[in-house]
């Protein structure tokens, strides 16, 4: 408990000052980035067609669902070449790859029995197609040099200004400065254990245990490792440790790697 006094002393809680530190926080910070925004508007919509933003569903806290907002970096159409990508996953294995290569994840002429979602990029796609397409394989999708890449997309991925509108999702308490990151559904439903579920008793955050740790380690981060890191986080959401990820995050944000 935190003791402010103005007409007497106020006891807040964890729960209140993450929150208070959350609106605080992204408040200031988007008035300040403002006319980082409207550059950002303006080269995105100079090199290729579409929206500027984008929301996509992700499964934040106890699994609950909300569209996460960011800044578009892939062009228009890039979710419908996820299936074939999958032998490119750093998550995956290679007994994966053959199955991968002609995965459809796209709702078929009569598919009575899917539910209709949005996934990266705003387009749509098939949730049971999608979980069909990924059944037995890792739980993250990422991959180097993603050909689905704009230009600014690249630049804005490298130095994380890509997730600017994610203060937006803070505001709206969707979302907090500092926790797990949040996951598309289809990710997320593969994740139901009891072990891997502990990531979700945290609140989805923009950065968190999981963020610093990989940008200051060499290698790629396998499956396992990120769990455990997610894990480690939701056992101890302090704010103080809340405080401490927040500053090693500003050294960590410009990347060296194109994932």
């Amino acid at each position: 408990m935190a003791r402010i006094g103005v007409f007497g002393p106020i006891l807040l809680s964890k729960k209140e000052m993450k929150r208070l530190l959350d609106v605080l926080v992204s408040s200031v910070a988007l008035l300040m980035l403002t006319p980082v925004i409207v550059l950002i508007v303006v080269a995105i919509k100079l090199e290729s067609n579409g929206p500027v933003l984008y929301g996509a569903l992700r499964a934040g806290k106890g699994y609950q669902r909300f569209r996460l907002l960011k800044f578009r970096t892939m062009f228009i159409g890039a979710d419908q070449s996820v299936a074939t990508l999958q032998h490119l996953n750093l998550y995956s294995n290679t007994a994966d790859q053959a199955a991968d290569q002609n995965a459809s994840i796209m709702c078929e002429t009569g598919c009575q029995d899917c539910v209709i979602m949005y996934t990266r990029e705003g387009a749509i796609s098939c949730e049971r197609r999608v979980k069909e397409a990924t059944t037995g394989k890792s739980a993250f999708f990422k991959i180097k040099n993603d050909p689905r890449i704009t230009k600014v997309g690249k630049f804005l991925r490298n130095t994380s200004l890509d997730e600017i509108p994610q203060l937006i999702n803070v505001l709206k308490g969707e979302m907090s400065l500092v926790g797990n990151r949040p996951l598309p559904l289809y990710e997320a439903e593969m994740l139901t254990t009891d072990e891997a579920a502990m990531r979700f008793m945290a609140p989805a955050g923009i950065t968190g245990l999981w963020q610093v740790t990989k940008r200051g380690k060499k290698g790629e981060m396998s499956e396992e490792e990120r769990i455990e890191l997610d894990k480690e986080y939701a056992k101890d959401p302090s704010f103080r440790h809340d405080i401490k990820l927040i500053f090693k995050t500003i050294p960590a944000l410009l990347q060296s790697e194109n994932v």
